[in-house]
């Protein structure tokens, strides 16, 4: 399981947005001495504090360092809906490099730990190195990839289908990441605040917990997930991690795979 030691110097940040872009990207020798040249700002974000809010016009981007962040709207109400998770390594709002007004919100789930990527240093660093200027644009792609999977989760599953597609989501990405420990990982998320990413009631979250956990697909207690069965959970959200686009080689996402800890089975 990754180490959650603070990462603090440049060196360390620049390290974590190399790693990120290289889990779909290729960079060379030059381009990581370019991505080196930034001068990130470190941040501790409180649980529950915004980063960003709709109508900013923020001047950096965000590196996530450790914990988890999430994207929401806010309505007149007061009413929120959560858009996506984010966690350690991702890039939440690069959009905001070319998009100047924010039309979302961005705030902490847990405490976090951010980086601070200054716009004017990210344009300088596409200019001397195309290439991590595609990598970075491939990025808001997949970003893209993964709302569009969360509209068709929203508008075609059932309530138990779509958690289970959520957790399947969150898990997937955990693992390729190096976050997960075996067949268990972190998830910060209250009921209300799955509800407020699925558009369910706390009522429809909790049943269908309760259903997935009586199943022997999934559990979640103490802001841990722990997968039970990753056969049967997949199956439950015919969960298919293609929009991810991740390693689809790695032997934990082919088809059929488990993706629990080596050697142990879950099914």
């Amino acid at each position: 399981m990754a180490s959650h030691a603070r990462i603090s110097s440049s060196g360390q940040i620049t390290g974590v947005l190399v790693r990120t872009l290289r889990r779909h990207s290729q960079l060379t020798a030059a381009d990581v001495r370019v991505i080196a040249e930034l001068r990130p700002h470190r941040k501790t974000i409180g649980r529950g504090q915004d980063i960003v809010r709709q109508g900013d016009r923020p001047k950096s981007s965000v590196l996530v360092l450790r914990g988890t962040l999430g994207r929401y709207h806010t309505f007149a109400a007061g009413m929120r809906q959560y858009l996506q998770l984010h966690i350690e390594g991702d890039l939440p709002d690069l959009q905001s490099l070319f998009l100047h007004v924010m039309d979302h919100s961005l705030a902490a789930i847990e405490e976090a730990e951010i980086a601070l990527l200054p716009h004017g240093e990210l344009r300088n660093l596409i200019l001397k190195a195309p290439q991590v200027g595609f990598a970075l644009w491939r990025h808001t792609l997949i970003d893209a990839s993964i709302f569009r999977q969360a509209i068709t989760n929203q508008g075609l599953r059932s309530a138990p289908e779509r958690v289970a597609h959520f957790l399947c989501q969150h898990f997937a990405l955990t693992r390729e990441f190096g976050l997960a420990d075996g067949s268990t990982c972190s998830f910060p998320l209250n009921q209300q605040q799955i509800g407020q990413f699925l558009g369910l009631s706390i009522v429809s979250v909790n049943r269908a917990l309760q259903a997935l956990r009586k199943d022997g697909c999934a559990e979640l207690a103490a802001g841990k997930l722990r997968i039970l069965s990753w056969h049967r959970i997949s199956s439950k959200a015919a969960f298919d991690p293609t929009y991810l686009h991740l390693n689809l080689q790695a032997p934990h996402l082919r088809a059929g795979a488990d993706l629990g800890a080596p050697g142990r089975s879950l099914a």
